[in-house]
């Protein structure tokens, strides 16, 4: 895990970054629907599983992008090289959730069997933290899945008063609309950090990339 400081008096977007961040603090949030039909027929004729392959998918594409990687890190502003996905593993005994994490590897098969992996030591530790021993590294960033329920809208609001500017990505359930696997995706960032272009580029690149999965395996 790499970090790498900005400075703001050359970064392209230091101006906005103040603004944005400082005189009108600033989030928003979109929702769209892709077509994960290919994907989920490559994934089902190799017997593998869905979530591990959404957040492999989603986390490549955010790292493509430095404005997605922004971050305050012991009080200096910069980006990381990579993200890791942080996500909520679900318990059917009690109905509630627990937040894990699984670097992310630019092999997808190394980044999937390391899921299965920490799913296997981890996902039936209740708490908070299903790795307890360790905290979620700085580079992690909100990535999950509403598998129960396909909204047209999700939104997620830190009330929290610190600076955060990753991502965060929601999927609710997919459904057939015309012959297709239609999965709504939502995403919500900092406006310090990102504009609506980085985010146009990001679900044209993931829809791509779900449109030609077989490549990664």
């Amino acid at each position: 895990m790499k970090f790498t400081p900005i400075d703001l008096k050359t970064w392209p977007r230091g101006q906005m970054y103040y603004y944005f961040s400082k005189m009108a603090p600033t989030g928003y949030s979109l929702t769209v629907k892709v077509d994960v039909t290919h994907l989920r027929n490559t994934l089902k004729q190799k017997n593998m599983k869905f979530f591990p392959a959404y957040l492999w998918l989603v986390t490549k594409n955010l790292n493509d992008q430095v404005e997605f990687k922004v971050a305050e890190y012991e009080g200096q502003l910069g980006y990381f090289d990579t993200l890791t996905p942080l996500y909520a593993s679900f318990h059917e005994d009690d109905k509630t959730f627990s937040l894990m994490w699984t670097q992310f590897d630019p092999d997808f098969n190394i980044f999937y069997n390391a899921y299965i992996e920490n799913s296997r030591q981890y996902a039936d530790n209740h708490g908070v933290l299903s790795q307890p021993q360790t905290p979620p590294p700085a580079n992690a960033y909100t990535v999950s899945c509403l598998p129960w329920v396909s909204f047209e809208h999700f939104a997620v609001h830190s009330y929290e008063n610190k600076p955060y500017y990753f991502p965060s990505v929601e999927a609710g359930r997919y459904y057939e609309e015309n012959g297709k696997l239609m999965m709504p995706l939502s995403i919500t960032c900092h406006h310090a950090a990102t504009d609506g272009y980085h985010v146009s580029r990001f679900l044209e690149a993931l829809q791509k990339d779900m449109d030609s999965f077989e490549k990664f395996l």
